[in-house]
């Protein structure tokens, strides 16, 4: 009886709000035993004024889901500060796309050229779905920027991001999470909050959290689905979440919302490599981890696979890996094929041929992709919405290329860039305030 009356004096708002704090505390508790310490140094002296970053990653969100689906918190966040479409790097998956993000590099600079993909000087191949090569730290190039922060003596903590529950170049986040699907939405905004409430010299000031709900949602049921509403709103919420929980902490954080690519319905009618070059000249099987990049075993199978693609289908090009066009940045890695296939429209590709009732199953899991080319498919872009103290509120800015947030956040947490990028910096000069 008294704890019935006691919650009838709570009105049903603040009531909510209680639940809420009261499952983040849960939630942070019962995360905290999975946290991983993978750089364990404080805070430098020099490091400890300075401002914060929590970049959030929504993957598969498309540049109009949330006018599309009324994301309202989102798009709140971008009249307060900036919204802008993000142009994925080619090709628009994921694993290539969150790294370059981490790294300000083109996938060809840091090695991650696809999902899957044959390095032919290792002569391996990678798949991101197996855990012991995509928790291998040789496949990585660049330096991802929680190792850059790190470098300068400065904390950074990531929950689920491409790369970081890797050693890198001898390095981890100084927190990070083992991937696991199973993790809520409310225990990462949770563990977000609970490092940035750590003492000065423990606390985070980088932190990157990742959400796969549209991504996962748009691929089982199509972009126009309910399905797919329902992430959105959902993924709404939770970023509204994180920021009403940043700004009851009073500190000067800034919050960026990225994602990796879009998502786009396929057409069902697939490509088939086999189709154009024959059984008997097919690439070896060990290099057909990627259908768009094509390993020959010798210059002239290559010119031989070049002659039998070139201009036979309006759904693709094929380009030899020298003449792959300049915007595409695609072109120097010995990941990348001796030929190169660029899909025009959104269509599955493969190499071997594809039994009708496979195809036909695959399809009614599948029925939407990413990985295109966003010159053709403008689908694939993504989104970068921002608010901070350090981010300019109203700023018009046309899209950007991923690679940009990289120089963003080295100009907003004061580090030095080490090395070569291939971020131009133009974002950070145009929303970048003091």
């Amino acid at each position: 009886m008294r704890a019935r009356k006691i919650r009838t004096l709570i009105s049903p708002s603040r009531r909510g709000g209680l639940m809420y704090s009261l499952l983040v505390f849960i939630c942070a508790a019962v995360l905290n035993a999975q946290v991983r310490i993978g750089w364990d140094r404080d805070n430098a002296p020099e490091q400890q004024n300075k401002p914060y970053v929590v970049l959030v990653g929504l993957d598969g969100f498309r540049h109009d889901y949330a006018e599309e689906y009324h994301a309202t918190r989102l798009q709140a966040l971008g009249r307060n500060g900036v919204h802008t479409t993000l142009i994925p790097a080619f090709p628009s998956l994921t694993f290539p796309n969150f790294y370059s993000i981490a790294t300000g590099l083109y996938p060809q600079n840091h090695g991650i050229v696809d999902n899957a993909f044959y390095d032919t000087l290792k002569q391996r191949r990678f798949d991101f779905t197996n855990r012991d090569d995509a928790s291998d730290g040789n496949w990585y190039g660049g330096i991802p920027i929680w190792a850059l922060a790190q470098r300068q003596g400065m904390r950074a903590a990531t929950f689920f991001w491409v790369g970081s529950d890797v050693e890198i170049g001898g390095q981890r986040p100084s927190y990070y999470v083992p991937f696991d699907a199973n993790i809520p939405s409310e225990t990462k905004v949770a563990q977000v909050i609970s490092w940035l409430r750590l003492p000065p010299a423990k606390r985070p000031h980088l932190v990157a959290v990742y959400f796969n709900d549209a991504d996962h949602a748009g691929h089982r049921f199509g972009p126009d689905s309910n399905e797919v509403r329902e992430a959105v709103q959902r993924l709404d919420h939770v970023v509204g979440e994180l920021e009403d929980q940043i700004n009851q902490l009073r500190l000067p954080v800034n919050l960026l919302v990225v994602s990796d690519h879009g998502m786009i319905l396929q057409k069902r009618d697939a490509i088939i490599v086999q189709d154009y070059l024959g059984a008997a000249d097919l690439p070896a099987p060990a290099k057909r981890a990627s259908p768009i990049n094509l390993h020959a075993d010798s210059p002239q199978q290559a010119e031989r696979w070049y002659a039998a693609l070139y201009d036979k289908d309006p759904r693709f090009e094929v380009y030899r890996r020298a003449d792959v066009p300049k915007q595409l940045h695609y072109s120097s890695s010995p990941r990348i094929g001796d030929l190169v296939i660029v899909l025009k429209e959104p269509v599955q590709i493969s190499i071997p041929a594809i039994p009708a009732a496979v195809a036909a199953k695959y399809f009614e899991g599948q029925p939407a992709n990413h990985g295109y080319d966003p010159r053709f498919v403008p689908e694939m872009n993504g989104i970068l919405y921002g608010r901070g103290p350090n981010i300019k509120a109203g700023a018009r800015i046309g899209p950007v290329e991923n690679v940009e947030i990289y120089p963003l956040i080295t100009r907003i947490l004061g580090l030095e860039i080490d090395g070569k990028i291939d971020g131009s910096r133009q974002l950070a000069k145009e929303i970048y305030r003091r």
